[in-house]
Protein backbone atom coordinates (compact mmCIF):
# COMPACT_ATOMS: atom_id res chain seq x y z
CA UNK A 1 0.00 0.00 0.00
CA UNK A 2 1.27 3.47 -0.81
CA UNK A 3 1.32 6.27 1.73
CA UNK A 4 -1.71 7.81 -0.01
CA UNK A 5 -3.67 4.55 0.05
CA UNK A 6 -3.07 4.44 3.81
CA UNK A 7 -4.39 8.00 4.11
CA UNK A 8 -7.51 7.06 2.11
CA UNK A 9 -7.96 4.02 4.41
CA UNK A 10 -7.50 6.31 7.46
CA UNK A 11 -4.48 4.30 8.61
CA UNK A 12 -2.44 7.51 8.54
CA UNK A 13 -3.99 10.81 9.68
CA UNK A 14 -4.20 13.78 7.33
CA UNK A 15 -5.70 17.25 7.41
CA UNK A 16 -8.42 16.61 4.84
CA UNK A 17 -9.93 19.56 2.96
CA UNK A 18 -12.14 17.64 0.50
CA UNK A 19 -13.48 14.15 -0.04
CA UNK A 20 -16.03 12.46 -2.26
CA UNK A 21 -16.38 8.94 -3.68
CA UNK A 22 -13.51 9.41 -6.16
CA UNK A 23 -11.16 12.06 -4.80
CA UNK A 24 -9.43 12.99 -1.54
CA UNK A 25 -7.55 16.24 -0.90
CA UNK A 26 -5.39 17.03 2.11
CA UNK A 27 -2.68 19.42 3.24
CA UNK A 28 0.88 18.31 2.44
CA UNK A 29 2.92 17.51 5.56
CA UNK A 30 5.98 19.11 3.93
CA UNK A 31 4.50 22.28 2.39
CA UNK A 32 6.44 24.09 -0.31
CA UNK A 33 4.18 27.15 -0.16
CA UNK A 34 1.86 28.72 2.42
CA UNK A 35 -0.92 26.63 0.84
CA UNK A 36 0.08 23.16 -0.35
CA UNK A 37 -2.73 20.67 -0.87
CA UNK A 38 -2.48 17.26 -2.53
CA UNK A 39 -5.45 16.12 -4.61
CA UNK A 40 -5.47 12.37 -5.24
CA UNK A 41 -7.76 9.84 -6.87
CA UNK A 42 -8.90 7.18 -4.44
CA UNK A 43 -8.40 4.61 -7.21
CA UNK A 44 -4.69 4.15 -7.70
CA UNK A 45 -3.15 5.33 -10.94
CA UNK A 46 0.61 5.06 -10.29
CA UNK A 47 1.54 8.14 -12.36
CA UNK A 48 0.20 10.28 -15.19
CA UNK A 49 2.48 8.41 -17.62
CA UNK A 50 0.42 5.27 -16.89
CA UNK A 51 -3.02 6.86 -17.19
CA UNK A 52 -5.31 5.27 -19.77
CA UNK A 53 -8.04 6.77 -21.99
CA UNK A 54 -10.63 5.33 -19.59
CA UNK A 55 -9.14 7.47 -16.79
CA UNK A 56 -10.11 10.71 -18.55
CA UNK A 57 -13.15 11.52 -16.42
CA UNK A 58 -11.22 10.93 -13.20
CA UNK A 59 -8.31 13.06 -14.41
CA UNK A 60 -10.74 15.87 -15.20
CA UNK A 61 -12.31 15.45 -11.76
CA UNK A 62 -8.87 15.93 -10.14
CA UNK A 63 -8.34 19.23 -11.95
CA UNK A 64 -11.85 20.53 -11.27
CA UNK A 65 -11.50 19.57 -7.61
CA UNK A 66 -8.17 21.42 -7.42
CA UNK A 67 -9.81 24.48 -9.00
CA UNK A 68 -12.62 24.41 -6.42
CA UNK A 69 -10.23 23.96 -3.49
CA UNK A 70 -8.17 26.89 -4.79
CA UNK A 71 -11.34 28.99 -4.80
CA UNK A 72 -12.39 27.74 -1.35
CA UNK A 73 -8.97 28.65 0.06
CA UNK A 74 -9.14 32.17 -1.41
CA UNK A 75 -6.51 31.66 -4.09
CA UNK A 76 -8.57 32.40 -7.21
CA UNK A 77 -7.88 36.14 -7.22
CA UNK A 78 -4.12 35.98 -6.65
CA UNK A 79 -3.53 32.68 -8.44
CA UNK A 80 -2.11 29.27 -7.71
CA UNK A 81 -0.04 26.57 -9.38
CA UNK A 82 -0.95 22.95 -10.12
CA UNK A 83 1.89 20.44 -10.46
CA UNK A 84 1.88 16.75 -11.44
CA UNK A 85 5.21 14.92 -11.10
CA UNK A 86 5.73 11.73 -13.13
CA UNK A 87 8.67 9.38 -12.71
CA UNK A 88 11.99 9.77 -10.96
CA UNK A 89 13.30 12.64 -13.08
CA UNK A 90 9.94 14.38 -12.77
CA UNK A 91 10.27 14.50 -8.99
CA UNK A 92 7.75 11.77 -8.20
CA UNK A 93 8.18 10.43 -4.66
CA UNK A 94 4.91 8.51 -4.16
CA UNK A 95 3.75 6.12 -6.92
CA UNK A 96 0.14 7.30 -6.72
CA UNK A 97 -0.94 10.05 -9.10
CA UNK A 98 -1.51 13.33 -7.30
CA UNK A 99 -1.91 17.01 -8.08
CA UNK A 100 -0.05 19.55 -5.97
CA UNK A 101 -2.03 22.75 -5.44
CA UNK A 102 0.41 25.49 -4.41
CA UNK A 103 -0.47 29.06 -3.52
CA UNK A 104 -0.26 31.89 -1.07
CA UNK A 105 2.95 33.35 -2.52
CA UNK A 106 4.30 34.36 -5.93
CA UNK A 107 5.48 31.39 -7.99
CA UNK A 108 8.59 31.71 -10.13
CA UNK A 109 9.56 30.21 -13.48
CA UNK A 110 11.23 27.95 -14.19
CA UNK A 111 10.12 25.99 -11.13
CA UNK A 112 13.39 24.11 -10.72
Amino acid sequence: MTLFEKIVAREIPAKIVFEDDEVLAFHDVNPQAPVHVLVIPKRVIPRIAEAQPGDGALLGRLLLTAKQIGADLGLSETGFRLVINSGHNGGETVPHLHVHLLGGRPMHWPPG
